[in-house]
C-alpha cells in the first residue's frame, strides 16, 4: 500500500502530501507564468520568421498557413499574459493548449519529412514536460494525447518501416517525458517548500510563532499601499508591569508570559484577514483587513483582556496578567504603518493611565 501512495503522490502531488502540495500550487502557478510568458515571446518570433522563409523555401511552404496562424495565437497570449494574474486557471490552460499547438507543429514538421523518423516531435516530448510545473498526471494525459495522435496521423503518411521506428521510438521517449517531467517537478516544488521554509523562519518571532515586525511592517504597508483597500483596525497591545514581573519572578518567566499570550493571540486571530505579530519586547500588533467597525474593535479588545487574564498565568496564582490596548482606525488615509502605529501607541498609554478601561481608540 505504501508503494501505490508513493506513486499515486508522484502523479498527483509531485512527490508531496496532498495539503503541502496544494499551499504550493499557487508558487507553482506563478512560475509556470513567469517562464511560458517569455516562452511565448520567442514563440511568436520563431513562427513569424518561420512564416517570413516560407515564401523563399518551399519545403517551409507547405505550412505557411500554420505559421501565421501560430505567430498570432503567440502574440494573443502574449497579451493575456500581461493582462492576467500570475496564478490565474486560465494562464495554465493556455499553457496547455500552446504544448498542444508545438506537438501539432512537430507533426506538420514530421509529415512533410514523410521518408524519416520523426525527430522534431520526439524533442518536444522531452522539451515541453521540463517547462510545466503542475500534477504530473495532467502532462501524462497531455503527453499520451499527442503521441497518439501522431501516431494515427503518422500512419497514414509514413511508409510502414519508418512508421514501426517512430512508433517504437514515440512510446518509449512518452514513457521518458512523463518521468522528466516528474522528476522536474519534484525537484521545483521541493525548491519551493525550502524556500517556503526560509521565508517562514525570517519572518518569524522565534518566541511567539507570530510574525515579527519587518513581517508585520511589509505586510501591513503593502495593505496600505493598495488603492482599492480604505478599512482597516490595528490593535497594539503591551503587558502592564512587565518589567515588574522581570523583577519579581526573574526572565524565565517574562518569556514564558511572552510566549503565552503570542498563542493566545495565535487562537482569536485565525483568519488570513487579520496580520498578528510581535513587534519586540512585550508589545504586539494586530492589524485586521477590510474591517474599521467598532463593535469589531470592541468584541476583539474584551476577548484579549478577558484572554490575557484567564489564560496567562504567573508561578503566583493570586496574581493575575493584564493588557493594556491601543486602537488606530484606517479609512483610507494613512499611507503606511507607522502613521496608524503612532495612533494606536498614543491610545494604548490612554488605557494604561485609565484605572477602568483597558483598551481605548484613537480620536
Amino acid at each position: 500500500m505504501s508503494v501505490l501512495r508513493t506513486i499515486k503522490n508522484c502523479f498527483l502531488y509531485c512527490g508531496l502530501e496532498r495539503e503541502e502540495y496544494n499551499s504550493l500550487k499557487k508558487d507553482a502557478y506563478v512560475s509556470n507564468f513567469v517562464v511560458w510568458r517569455v516562452l511565448h515571446i520567442f514563440m511568436a518570433a520563431v513562427f513569424l520568421s518561420l512564416y517570413t522563409a516560407s515564401y523563399f523555401n518551399h519545403l517551409l511552404k507547405a505550412n505557411q498557413s500554420f505559421y501565421l496562424h501560430a505567430f498570432w495565437y503567440s502574440v494573443v497570449v502574449v497579451l493575456f499574459f500581461f493582462i492576467l494574474k500570475k496564478d490565474s486557471i486560465l494562464a495554465q490552460f493556455l499553457i496547455y493548449l500552446s504544448i498542444s499547438l508545438l506537438f501539432v507543429f512537430g507533426c506538420l514538421v514530421s509529415a512533410n519529412n514523410n521518408t524519416v523518423p520523426a525527430t522534431t516531435f520526439i524533442a518536444f516530448l522531452l522539451v515541453t514536460p521540463m517547462f510545466m510545473i503542475d500534477k504530473p498526471f495532467w502532462m501524462a494525459l497531455e503527453l499520451t494525447a499527442a503521441s497518439t495522435l501522431f501516431l494515427i496521423w503518422m500512419r497514414f503518411v509514413k511508409p510502414y518501416d519508418i512508421w514501426m521506428t517512430d512508433l517504437i521510438n514515440v512510446m518509449i521517449y512518452t514513457i521518458v517525458g512523463i518521468f522528466l517531467n516528474i522528476i522536474a517537478n519534484s525537484l521545483r516544488i521541493r525548491e519551493f517548500v525550502l524556500t517556503k521554509k526560509i521565508n517562514i523562519q525570517k519572518d518569524t518571532d522565534e518566541l511567539t510563532g507570530l510574525k515579527n515586525k519587518s513581517a508585520l511592517t511589509r505586510d501591513i504597508n503593502e495593505y496600505l499601499a493598495d488603492s482599492e483597500t480604505d478599512k482597516g483596525i490595528m490593535f497594539m497591545l503591551d503587558v502592564d508591569r512587565f518589567k515588574s514581573i522581570n523583577d519579581t519572578y526573574g526572565h524565565d518567566v517574562g518569556d514564558s508570559v511572552i510566549e503565552q499570550l503570542g498563542k493566545l493571540l495565535g487562537k482569536i486571530f485565525t483568519t488570513s484577514d487579520e496580520i498578528t505579530g510581535r513587534f519586540g519586547g512585550d508589545e504586539f500588533i494586530i492589524f485586521i483587513k477590510n474591517d474599521n467597525n467598532l463593535d469589531t474593535v470592541k468584541k476583539f479588545a474584551e476577548e484579549i483582556v478577558s484572554g490575557a487574564s484567564h489564560n496567562v498565568v504567573l508561578p503566583d496564582n493570586n496574581q493575575t496578567v493584564s493588557v493594556s490596548i491601543g486602537v488606530s482606525i484606517y479609512s483610507g488615509h494613512e499611507t503606511n504603518y507607522s502613521e496608524l502605529f503612532k495612533k494606536a501607541d498614543v491610545a494604548m498609554y490612554k488605557a494604561k493611565a485609565s484605572e477602568n478601561k483597558r483598551y481605548f481608540v484613537y480620536e
